[in-house]
């Protein structure tokens, strides 16, 4: 989630940074039921960085919906 304090999204944004994959998809929202889920930033060697808007180090304790999203997203490559 973006909101994890133990595992910190920007964290993970520089450790991909660190690996030189060029930005192919810049941030951009995934909607569930209407509503921002998240955001996606797509890179070059077809990795794709998602969050899940409002979540922390345990999403889907609270936002079990949006994680599920994400999920059966990931399965059918649709981030």
């Amino acid at each position: 989630g973006d909101h994890d304090m133990i595992v910190p999204f920007l964290s993970t944004e520089a450790w991909i940074k660190s690996l030189n994959y060029s930005i192919s998809d810049e941030w951009r929202p995934w909607i569930v039921d209407g509503e921002v889920g998240g955001y996606t930033r797509t890179y070059t060697n077809n990795m794709t960085f998602a969050t899940i808007k409002g979540g922390g180090h345990i999403p889907q304790d609270n936002l079990p919906k949006e994680c599920f999203a994400m999920f059966k997203r990931w399965l059918s490559y649709e981030l």
